[in-house]
């Protein structure tokens, strides 16, 4: 079936909901070190600590993407999976910065991580299942607006907290200050009222064939069925995809590094402080809140050059152009020594998150069997969870054997990856090329 051409709006309603998962991720990213340094963690435990995060994407995105790949009914295919997502991850942001201990922090990390998983794989397929292919370039770009809208507000919000409404942003020693709790009690309320617009807003194509979907999905229910065809179609990837994998593998791990020691390395470097009660440290951690508000904003503002940018040249150059773009950016920072030049460092890692966030998935989508939709973005997903579990294994060691327990080393190590990444963006075949609009 040909799909129909959508409106712009229509594109906005049906991802709006990433606004609120990113007000989620973002609030994670720019404050669970934080957390973590707050409740007593070393600076080399802090990756094996974050591991929960990929590891429990690679659990739950495949396993979300093939049962939406078979559900229909009153909320339509992806719907169901967005809003139970939305009131997990939603309680998840209300109990995590009131973690009394740090093993209590790391599990609700756990749990936080999984609910937000279980709304984030549909969209991808969500776009997938309603736009033709012209226009999926665009629907990625607005997905990838929304994402740096979100996170920019995420990311920042303690720091405007603390800087426009005069909430505390240190406490005493082992307690989470009141800025970053506060945030968090806010992006609960986005989370779910900006999935809330989408499941309202956004009606689903029902099966061409209900005969055959019903028939399929009485073949694959169960957990052994469900298993065997996520293993099945492991087993038949598509050559894209593989190649895809390879540039996701630098790529997500540069920004693993990114996230976890930036605290570390702005905090060190830049504000002179290691102990976080200290308001110097406080200062330093609020301040990697604006920096990645910086960089999420510039990504919302790039969103929409890319497309351009893909039309004049192809989706393949313009993702090589973009990380290249984000290594300059990381690597930079080992360099500056002032707080705002930073900006300038998180420009460049603006443009290559607009790119990762849009450009794999618009030319994967064309490569893609429709009624394997789901399953395969919950696989593609191992390729962005896999490099994180290994940069969580080997972190630790590198930063005490290599990198000398210096965080801004690692920051440099993720610009570097993000060059090879770039490089190996040429080995990619794109077998759907046919612009974008």
């Amino acid at each position: 079936m040909k799909k129909p051409r959508l409106s712009f709006w229509q594109i906005w309603n049906m991802s709006f909901g990433f606004l609120g998962i990113q007000f989620g991720y973002g609030l994670q990213n720019a404050n669970v070190s934080r957390i973590f340094e707050t409740l007593g963690a070393q600076i080399d435990a802090i990756p094996i600590l974050w591991i929960a995060a990929p590891v429990t994407g690679l659990v739950v995105q495949p396993i979300i993407g093939q049962m939406s790949d078979r559900t229909w009914g009153r909320l339509g295919r992806r719907r169901p999976y967005f809003l139970t997502g939305a009131i997990l991850a939603s309680l998840a942001l209300v109990i995590m910065p009131n973690s009394p201990v740090l093993w209590f922090a790391a599990m609700m990390l756990w749990v936080m991580d999984a609910s937000i998983n279980i709304s984030m794989e549909p969209f991808r397929a969500l776009v997938a299942d309603l736009l033709p292919s012209e226009q999926r370039t665009t629907g990625f770009a607005v997905q990838s607006f929304f994402i740096g809208i979100g996170a920019v507000i995420a990311s920042a919000f303690p720091y405007l907290l603390t800087n426009l409404l005069g909430v505390p942003n240190t406490a005493p020693a082992g307690e989470i200050p009141p800025s970053v709790e506060y945030a968090f009690y806010a992006g609960a309320v986005a989370f779910i009222g900006a999935v809330g617009w989408t499941v309202f807003r956004t009606r689903e194509y029902p099966p061409e064939n209900m005969e055959e979907f019903e028939q399929r999905r009485r073949e694959h229910k169960g957990v052994i069925a469900g298993a065997g065809e996520i293993l099945s179609s492991l087993r038949a990837m598509p050559a894209t995809m593989v190649q895809l994998a390879v540039v996701q593998f630098f790529s997500w791990f540069a920004l693993f590094c990114m996230w976890i020691y930036t605290t570390g390395a702005v905090t060190q470097h830049i504000f002179h402080a290691t102990d976080p009660t200290t308001v110097a440290y406080n200062e330093g951690a609020d301040w990697v809140g604006v920096l990645f508000a910086v960089y999420n904003g510039c990504a919302a503002l790039v969103a929409f050059a890319i497309p351009w940018l893909a039309r004049r040249t192809s989706r393949k150059t313009a993702h090589m152009i973009s990380l290249f773009c984000g290594a300059l950016g990381l690597i930079s920072m080992a360099v500056i020594s002032s707080p705002t030049l930073l900006l300038l460092s998180m420009v460049g890692v603006g443009i290559a998150w607009a790119s990762i966030l849009s450009m794999p998935y618009a030319i994967l989508a064309g490569a893609l069997p429709p009624e394997r939709t789901g399953v395969y973005m919950g696989i593609f997903n191992f390729f962005i969870v896999i490099p994180q579990i290994v940069a969580a294994g080997i972190l630790g060691l590198l930063m005490s054997a290599l990198l000398g327990n210096d965080p801004m080393r690692a920051v440099v190590l993720g610009g570097i990856s993000l060059a090879v990444a770039a490089v190996m963006t040429l080995i990619v075949n794109d077998v759907d090329e046919r612009g974008a609009s």
